[in-house]
C-alpha cells in the first residue's frame, strides 16, 4: 500500500478538547463521550477524512484496511 500523506487542521480548541479526548482514554482504556464537543471534533474529522480518502469506496477495502491496521498496530516483537 503507498504511504501518502493524509493532513487535518484543527483549530486551537478542537486540539485541546481532541488532546484530552486521547488522555483520557490512555489513562483509563475506556473510549468515553464526556462532552458533547468531544463528539464534535470527532465528525469533524470524519468529514475532512471523507473529503481526501477515496479508498473506503474501492473493491478491496476490507483487505486494505487489514493491511493498514497490520501496519500501524504495534508490533509484538
Amino acid at each position: 500500500m503507498s504511504e501518502r500523506a493524509i493532513k487535518i487542521e484543527l483549530s486551537l480548541n478542537e486540539a485541546l478538547v481532541l488532546s484530552e479526548f486521547v488522555d483520557r482514554y490512555t489513562n483509563t482504556n475506556q473510549l468515553t463521550i464526556e462532552d458533547q464537543a468531544e463528539q464534535r471534533v470527532l465528525w469533524n474529522i470524519c468529514c475532512e477524512l471523507e473529503k481526501v480518502l477515496i479508498e473506503p469506496f474501492m473493491k478491496g477495502y476490507p483487505e486494505m484496511l487489514e493491511k493498514a491496521r497490520a501496519e500501524v498496530r504495534d508490533s509484538l516483537d
